[in-house]
């Protein structure tokens, strides 16, 4: 098909915004971007999606997030507020993901992906528990992904918390899925896979080397990482080491792995993280939703860390991390000079395509060139100052919204078109959680009413 009638933000390095320029696409990749009148008499017979002036750029890409937590919106927590952290993950995080069966799997993944496609995110590295439904899970969540025409990088979260049984079920399910998509194009290979790990709080000694055995070769680990002060604490009681030394110390981290959060790591974790070229993801609002403080994300990237932002679960409107990463930093330091916009894009955009390229290697994404997936977006932004390749970033944090998005599109495949959802039944979808949630509510209160940590 052919893209004409748009204005081309490309993310290149340095960046493009172009004009009087079509997009050819062949398949599930980029194949030209040239003059208009050129394309459109080479390629006749092709059909067309005329952008009518908006702005046609890369979809985006969310570095770390959970589809397992879509049913606690609006749900009641029994009980006074948590106080802290730990409380939050007792009270509401472990009890709710003891409730998923392979259904709520199922739909709590569909929302996800409907979300993510209305608010133009077509890449979403997920970190999955459910301890009651371990087995086979991984497959259950790439099959919504496969419906729903997106870009996934799956695991699940190995932990201690549930038994030593459970602790081995995880361990099997990631190196079974990680196995799948060594052998076979899951989901066309738009479905990757990693190993994942919960936390060195509820991680032994002997699980991570059971972990760290069971790895497939060249694989990487996705695992959070200093969220709370209390995971610095447990560590140190268990090993006499932070938690990045620990994971260190273990072979975990490095080019393939994840490190989630990071917001208590010291200056010597950092430059660990950066010598082991491990990536970090932000997800400031989790950050501020749960109280733990903010990581000192200025001082990683300038340590050479690999820092991408992700939404932990949040809504899938990635440009609100971006803002929010914007204006916290700013209110956190007491510095207006804090995280600046262009700082944020690194983050957002270049970073964000560069971790995803690791687990989709065969093209470039995030980039809007020929020979790059063509996983685009058009955005109905109409701006009343001038819109140059300098002050773009300035233009997304205080001009987009994700509401602008009218079309979203993965591998070539439009997913939505003039703001209308085209692989899935939006409405049926959110009918059948909406009708399934009081039970999955009940499951939760059981399980959370036991006080089972």
């Amino acid at each position: 098909m052919l893209i004409t009638n748009a204005k081309l933000i490309t993310w290149e390095t340095p960046n493009r915004i172009l004009e009087g320029q079509a997009v050819y696409i062949v398949g599930d990749k980029i194949a030209a971007v040239a003059s208009q009148r050129e394309l459109l008499n080479l390629h006749p017979q092709e059909e067309i999606i005329d952008a009518n002036g908006q702005y046609l750029m890369p979809a985006n890409i969310c570095a770390h997030t959970h589809f397992y937590s879509a049913f606690s919106r609006g749900m009641n927590i029994p009980g006074p507020a948590p106080e802290n952290f730990m409380q939050i993950l007792k009270r509401l995080w472990w009890p709710l993901d003891m409730a998923l069966d392979a259904d709520f799997v199922r739909l709590s993944t569909l929302v996800s992906l409907v979300d993510a496609i209305r608010h133009g995110t077509t890449t979403l590295i997920d970190h999955h528990a459910s301890p009651e439904f371990i087995d086979g899970s991984l497959d259950v969540i790439a099959e919504a992904v496969d419906l729903a025409g997106l870009r996934a990088v799956l695991c699940y979260e190995v932990t201690d918390r549930n038994g030593e049984s459970g602790a081995k079920a995880g361990i099997a399910e990631n190196v079974r899925f990680i196995e799948r998509t060594r052998r076979e194009a899951v989901a066309g290979g738009r479905v990757q896979a990693t190993f994942g790990l919960h936390a060195s709080l509820t991680l032994s000694r002997n699980t991570l080397e059971a972990c760290r055995r069971a790895a497939p070769s060249g694989c990487g680990f996705h695992i959070h990482v200093a969220e709370a002060v209390g995971d610095e604490l447990d560590s140190l009681q268990k090993s006499g080491q932070r938690v990045v030394n620990r994971l260190e110390k273990h072979n975990l981290l490095g080019s393939h792995s994840i490190a989630v959060h990071g917001v208590h790591v010291d200056g010597n974790e950092i430059r660990t993280l950066a010598e082991t070229g491990t990536w970090v993801t932000h997800q400031p609002r989790s950050n501020m939703n749960n109280a733990v403080g903010m990581a000192e994300v200025e001082a990683m990237l300038r340590a050479g860390v690999k820092v991408c932002l992700g939404n932990d679960g949040f809504s899938n409107a990635m440009w609100e991390e971006w803002k929010t990463a914007y204006l916290v930093h700013k209110a956190w330091r007491k510095d207006p000079r804090s995280m600046p916009a262009n700082l944020v894009v690194d983050m957002g955009a270049y970073n964000n395509a560069a971790l995803a390229h690791v687990f989709f290697p065969e093209a470039p994404l995030g980039v809007l060139l020929p020979g790059a997936y063509a996983d685009l977006i058009l955005v109905d932004y109409i701006p009343y100052t001038p819109l140059t390749t300098g002050n773009l970033p300035w233009h997304i944090i205080f001009g987009f919204r994700e509401s602008m998005v009218s079309m979203t599109m993965a591998a070539g495949k439009v997913l939505m078109r003039n703001h209308k959802v085209l692989v899935l039944d939006e409405v049926a979808i959110a009918q059948e959680a909406r009708e399934k949630a009081p039970k999955l509510w009940r499951i939760y209160e059981s399980f959370a009413s036991k006080g089972l940590w």
